[in-house]
């Protein structure tokens, strides 16, 4: 007789959810007996690294990855980075052991007490099986919940002795759409208001890249003649950035943002919130006289927006009916931007000279994969994104997430074959939060390059209090810490670099090794401005 576990991996296998990332627990082995020869068990040495790892996989691949983790303690752990695949809108089954169901009342060692608030408010649905049987059942509803848009982690909490139970018949496959169309009035309502725009601005977000609508955003970017920049803050890349339209990444302060749409009579949003903002500069929302369309396929996005008017429809279909609905501008394109100034070579480097020359070296299809906040604004002036899925970051601005991400992302490259390069720039603050993902990495062979630009400082927190005026902040530095010979404990390849021609060398060996690379590379101590 078939047992609930039977049924439930030949659920899995019928999701084509065969990879399951997690460190292995108790309450998680009678799920794990026997583990089937057609799954993968990727093993993390920390819950919060097997999560980010189990995002950067979904991101990469464009399908739900399996995220398993212990019962309450290990979800405690993985919670930092569950926020972070919340706000990436990362599609995500996380299940957790939960102790026998007969001693639950006695709420022995490790028993989740309440197993559905645990991960609230960051998962979409949570649940734990009144029978075992319905264990099945409840993967294909978590799976079909986590697609639908606005994408996102489930959580199911699953007792250890539900396994051995006689399964009843199996579910029957099903499937649900995740992509919706806007309302026709009100699109044709957004396109009159474009067409009769004197200068429209367009502001795409990450759900542009997620629906793969680079294309299509460009067509109507060149049809309405119209700069485009980015959504501040956005997680993945949204438009080619070496296109002429293309004016970079808006500031995430509220001020300031508006400052840079300035001119704009129309502000046309896609694919983000309005906006992501991080340190308080008032100021008003938009420029005087502007007025703002939003898509989103995010109802809550929406509804918390403080100006505008919003439309729910799928990004990419949207895009599509606007560019068919809006008549070709009779006015110029924008003039192209100017390029950032070759930066000083000097001892050590500044951030803008090591981007700037990781850009010199950059593979033509690589990936990636970033979190140096500190590094970002040069990070992004001189390393431009021009392929769809090939920027990955956290939305949450938790740190942990970017390492271990970035083997999840290289791990999907090769299970999809297409081999994609994968390139981590991760602070050396942030390295630390996840150092424990090259474990996996260097087990799995997989020749991810980590750049570390070290300034032995939280620099980004140093800014924030310049900004705000708080002198005499503990903690703020990190000396002392020896990154090679960490990164060689956990068997990765490892060179500190100090010059461009070396980072071109080493970057180019990286990618070539049968293991991962970590490349600390001393920087500049100047704190740059937080905006």
């Amino acid at each position: 007789m078939a047992t609930v576990r039977d049924a439930t991996y030949d659920v899995l296998r019928t999701l084509g959810m065969t990879t399951v990332f997690g460190n292995p627990g108790s309450t998680e082995e009678p799920f794990l007996r026997d583990f089937p020869a057609d799954f993968h068990y990727v093993h993390a040495l920390h819950e919060a690294t097997a999560v980010a790892m189990a995002d950067g996989y979904a991101q990469a691949s464009g399908t739900p990855a399996h995220v398993n983790l212990h019962t309450g303690p290990g979800t405690g752990n993985g919670m930092g980075n569950l926020v972070t695949a919340w706000h990436n809108k990362t599609p995500l089954i996380v299940s957790a052991g939960q102790q026998t169901r007969e001693m639950l009342l006695l709420e022995p060692r490790l028993a989740n007490r309440r197993p559905t608030e645990l991960p609230q408010p960051y998962v979409k649905w949570a649940y734990e099986p009144a029978r075992a049987q319905d264990i099945p059942a409840a993967v294909l509803r978590a799976y079909a919940t986590a697609v639908q848009p606005p994408a996102g982690p489930v959580y199911l909490s699953l007792p250890m002795d539900d396994w051995a139970q006689p399964a009843d018949p199996p579910p029957a496959p099903r499937s649900v759409a995740t992509r919706f169309a806007p309302d026709p009035d009100r699109l044709d309502d957004f396109a009159r208001v474009l067409a009769d725009s004197r200068n429209p601005v367009l502001v795409f977000g990450p759900g542009v890249d997620r629906s793969g609508s680079w294309s299509t955003a460009v067509a109507l970017a060149e049809r309405l003649a119209a700069p485009v920049w980015s959504a501040p803050a956005t997680e993945r890349a949204v438009f080619p950035e070496d296109h002429g339209h293309f004016r970079g990444v808006l500031p995430y302060a509220i001020g300031p943002l508006a400052e840079a749409l300035r001119g704009h009579d129309t502000v046309l949003v896609v694919g983000a919130p309005v906006f992501r903002y991080y340190p308080y500069v008032p100021g008003g929302h938009l420029p005087d006289g502007a007025r703002l369309l939003q898509v989103t396929d995010d109802p809550d996005e929406a509804a918390r927006a403080p100006v505008g008017d919003s439309l729910l429809g799928d990004p990419g279909l949207t895009l599509a009916a606007l560019t068919e609905r809006v008549p070709l501008a009779d006015r110029p394109p924008p003039a192209p931007r100017e390029a950032p100034p070759a930066p000083e070579i000097t001892v050590p480097l500044s951030a803008d000279a090591l981007f700037a020359a990781l850009a010199a070296h950059w593979p033509a299809d690589g990936v990636l994969v970033q979190e140096s906040p500190s590094n970002l604004s040069a990070l992004r002036r001189q390393l431009k994104v021009n392929r769809p899925a090939s920027y990955f970051t956290m939305a949450s601005g938790g740190l942990g997430y970017g390492l271990p991400a970035a083997i999840g992302v290289a791990l999907a490259e090769r299970d999809a074959g297409r081999q994609r390069p994968v390139v981590a720039v991760i602070g050396d603050g942030s390295f630390h939060y996840s150092v424990q993902a090259l474990w996996t990495a260097a087990r799995l062979a997989l020749p991810v390059v980590v750049v570390v630009p070290v300034n032995q400082q939280y620099a980004i927190l140093k800014a924030f209090a310049e900004l705000k005026d708080t002198p005499g902040v503990p903690g703020l530095d990190l000396p002392g810490l020896d990154i090679v010979s960490i990164a060689a404990g956990y068997g990765c390849a490892t060179e500190v670099v100090e010059t461009p021609d070396q980072l071109g060398v080493a970057l180019t060996t990286g990618l070539r090794a049968d293991r991962p690379t970590v490349l600390p590379v001393p920087i500049s101590t100047d704190v740059p401005s937080i905006l």
